[in-house]
């Protein structure tokens, strides 16, 4: 952080905490968004101290700890986590939880925070597992399978956690997937598999590991 982005969230907070008394619930709801943007966990604590709601969306529909996880603002998050009115499973417009979020953003320790505090690991659709995939670090998938999470998961379009890592995620989540039994086999609704993924971003050592890996299954099956 620099001088000036710190004095910037500085100047931010005394202004809002300045004009708290008397404002209007819309007016609040601007500044406890403001604050999520700018990492700043003591004004969001006393804005929720002040009766704002920890479930509140902002006005493009996301909750406001999706909002902390999309910032990059991990202090906030922490407060929001802290919250025992927090509705852990919440879900934004485009069906995404908490955990969902944590995942993709590599975040481990909320991650393991949600999932203390109930948050769903196996659904329909798309899973925490599948995001987790996309990302580097190979650390939020093997807690995710350590807590149960269904490797094989199908998204709405037939895609699994291993075609997801073996396209967007790392060599070493992939390699993870399959070590755990992952099925390099499987095939989504357009026909493609997870040796296709990694061709298609030109992955090609990966996708000869995944080429075998599935061909391996089906001798071990005959």
């Amino acid at each position: 952080m620099t001088f000036f982005s710190a004095q910037r969230r500085q100047l931010v907070a005394a202004t809002v905490l300045m004009g708290l008394a008397g404002q209007a619930a819309a007016d609040v709801s601007v500044d406890f968004f403001r604050a999520i943007n700018l990492d700043l966990p003591d004004l969001v604590r006393k804005l929720i101290t002040q009766g704002v709601d920890p479930n509140t969306r902002a006005e493009d529909g996301q909750p406001a700890i999706h909002k902390a996880f999309r910032d990059d603002s991990p202090k906030v998050v922490e407060v929001l986590l802290d919250q025992p009115s927090l509705n852990i499973n919440i879900r934004n417009n485009a069906g995404e939880t908490p955990l969902m979020m944590a995942a993709i953003r590599g975040h481990v320790n909320a991650m393991k925070r949600l999932i203390e505090r109930g948050a769903t690991i196996n659904q329909e659709g798309w899973a925490p597992l599948h995001y987790a995939a996309s990302q580097a670090s190979a650390e939020p998938l093997a807690l995710l399978l350590e807590k149960g999470a269904d490797i094989n998961a199908r998204s709405p379009n037939g895609s699994t956690p291993l075609m997801m890592a073996a396209r967007y995620g790392s060599e070493e989540g992939t390699r993870l997937l399959l070590q755990r039994g992952a099925d390099a086999q499987l095939q989504n609704e357009q026909n493609l598999s997870a040796a296709d993924f990694a061709k298609r971003v030109g992955r090609d050592g990966l996708a000869k590991e995944l080429a075998a890996a599935a061909a391996s299954k089906v001798r071990a099956s005959n």
